[in-house]
């Protein structure tokens, strides 16, 4: 029983993982920084948490999803990410076909990425699985279309998967996912404003944040004329069912 003289005992003292519901999750691991101070400041652990399902919800492709991301993948890997495989980024079910200069341009060249295809979700589903069990890369982004009734079991198999490493794992989903039930601790809604990206907060550790916050980014390197001379040998594209086997442990 506690006294007027008795220590007042917050949260994160009892145990890391604890948190009150008007503030924000910060006894666990730090996160990634996103290299936007803005958004950090309202991540829980102050950036990305890398082991685990983070959801970005988007109206349409090509609104700047990638330039959001792209400090992130941009970034070195840390000194005990030397090898070649730990700086692969693995894109799952791509919309369109990889821009080598476009990519090289947000500063991650092409032999860093990996382009994997699947005819059907469930494969989808378990080359996701296999990548992320292994964690062997930085990140993965996978593009997920709206799931069919029952299909919510692979999106829990998922994060359990990505719990099982420090693989920064994107899945980019319609916004129309939004009212769908998510094992994700963390859930994004991106929308296009002008010069940047209004982003709502629809699931975090912490309270609800009921205003979005606008991020400047930008321009796209696909709209900018003068492009240095990039190397534009094709980035490794396999099919779902057969992966390499350093990405399959």
């Amino acid at each position: 029983m506690l006294t007027s003289a008795s220590p007042v005992r917050t949260p994160e003292i009892i145990h890391p993982s604890l948190w009150l519901a008007s503030q924000l999750a910060r006894g666990g691991a730090r996160g990634i920084s996103s290299g936007f101070e803005a958004l950090d400041a309202e991540l829980p652990e102050r950036g990305w948490p890398p082991g685990v399902l983070i959801e970005l919800l988007l109206p349409q492709d090509g609104i700047g999803e990638l330039r959001l991301l792209r400090p992130v993948l941009a970034r070195p890997p840390t000194s005990d990410q030397h090898r070649t495989r730990a700086q692969r980024i693995v894109l799952l079910q791509a919309p369109h076909p990889i821009n080598a200069p476009g990519w090289a341009q947000m500063g991650v060249e092409a032999a860093r990425l990996l382009q994997l295809q699947a005819a059907h979700a469930a494969d989808a589903c378990w080359a996701a699985e296999q990548v992320l069990r292994a964690d062997s890369c930085q990140a993965l982004l996978m593009w997920q279309p709206r799931l069919r009734k029952g299909d919510h079991d692979l999106l829990r198999r998922l994060h359990g998967a990505a719990q099982a490493g420090q693989t920064l794992f994107f899945m980019l989903r319609p916004l129309s996912c939004a009212r769908e039930p998510s094992p994700a601790p963390l859930r994004l809604t991106l929308k296009s404003a002008r010069d940047g990206l209004e982003i709502g907060f629809l699931k975090r550790r912490g309270p609800l944040r009921e205003q979005s916050l606008f991020l400047p980014l930008l321009p796209s390197p696909n709209l900018q004329r003068h492009v240095s001379p990039v190397d534009r040998r094709t980035p490794a594209t396999a099919a779902a069912g057969s992966l390499p086997s350093e990405l399959a442990g």
